[in-house]
């Protein structure tokens, strides 16, 4: 049996990187080497066992969703869809069923048969992942590389798609004042994309190095030690506060700043996921008639990001601050997990 290196999470917080059998691939998928991958805080999470039974359902478990690679194998059929061994390809997590009313209207990420076995699966997340040297995906969750860009900047197209999902979902239009709290990785993809979308003003809200970095690449920033970050906006808006807050911190204090500081009418999309109790002031939520919508991955972002960010319009390789090879994951994640390291994006090569 033909085997390769992968990372196994044998239970919480106990990972190694080991030898394990290759998998091949089923009807309309393909089996690709991976060249790159992207931590995700979300890998962070599910190897520190933060949503047990749920991702994953079981361990041992390979995770791992940001990644890109070559073509090695096809499945069955999967050359029907204009695939070829050797095509340079992104992946992307989410393998739904395509069927039930949600995937029929286009909103795939919220498949109402998600982890029913058969029907759905999100890789390096209810299925094997890619922190390994090959991984198998169905034909609807890779998407083509152009050749301007290098298998990196592939790993971080997905990201980039929930960063534009987010400000999709925000509903920025041409001239919005938009703030995005968090400067983190998905925020400051947001911040661009928020600006490709045709936003007037993007403010980042946020501290230290991270926000350093979203003044380097052009953003306007707003610091949160020195003075309530609501009062800056509301300054910076002579008093009426922002139309769109993109809230990718997922604290329940930026959540709260984030509903303060909209003008009446506005719009917080929320793609952080908070870990603790959230109070909101719901009275000012009615009165002002202002929205709060959720983000889940990405629905269909994947085509449409990918000519933004070949063109630089949402800017991938700057956010990549280290890189280790699989065999080192430890120090890659311990890297990823300390914030004064001032990491922001790991790409890890098997």
């Amino acid at each position: 049996m033909d085997t390769m290196e992968a990372l196994v999470v044998s239970e919480p917080n106990r990972f190694r990187v080991e030898s394990v059998p290759m998998p091949s691939p089923g009807v309309d998928e393909v089996r690709c080497r991976v060249r790159a991958v992207s931590i995700c805080g979300t890998d962070a999470h599910l190897i520190r066992g933060d949503y047990p039974g749920f991702w994953p359902p079981a361990f041992p478990f390979i995770p791992g969703h940001e990644w890109a690679g070559q073509i090695e194998a096809l499945g069955a059929g999967a050359e029907r869809y204009g695939w070829a061994i050797g095509d340079r390809v992104a992946g992307t997590s989410h393998d739904a069923c395509g069927v039930c009313q949600k995937c029929v209207e286009g909103r795939y990420n919220l498949c109402e048969n998600y982890g029913r076995a058969g029907l759905h699966k999100q890789y390096g997340h209810n299925e094997q992942g890619a922190y390994a040297s090959y991984v198998v995906h169905h034909v609807k969750a890779i998407f083509r590389l152009p050749e301007s860009l290098g298998f990196e900047e592939g790993a971080l197209l997905d990201p980039a798609s929930i960063a534009l999902h987010t400000a999709h979902r925000g509903g920025v239009r041409a001239g919005d004042d938009v703030a995005v709290m968090g400067p983190g990785p998905i925020g400051l993809l947001a911040a661009d994309a928020a600006r490709a979308l045709g936003a007037g003003r993007v403010m980042v809200v946020g501290r230290g190095v991270r926000l350093a970095t979203a003044a380097a690449l052009g953003h306007h920033t707003v610091e949160t030690t020195a003075r309530d970050p609501v009062d800056t906006l509301r300054d910076l808006t002579e008093g009426r506060g922002v139309d769109v807050v993109l809230e990718c911190a997922g604290s329940s204090q930026t959540t709260r700043w984030a509903l303060a500081a909209l003008r009446k009418g506005g719009r917080c999309a929320s793609v952080g996921i908070p870990t603790d109790e959230v109070q909101l002031a719901l009275q000012a939520l009615v009165l002002n008639e202002l929205e709060l919508v959720g983000v889940r991955a990405s629905a269909g972002e994947m085509r449409r990001v990918i000519p933004l960010v070949t063109d630089g319009r949402i800017r991938v390789r700057e956010m990549i601050t280290h890189r280790f090879p699989l065999s080192d994951y430890a120090t890659a994640l311990e890297t990823f997990n300390e914030r004064s390291s001032g990491a922001l994006k790991i790409i890890v090569t098997p």
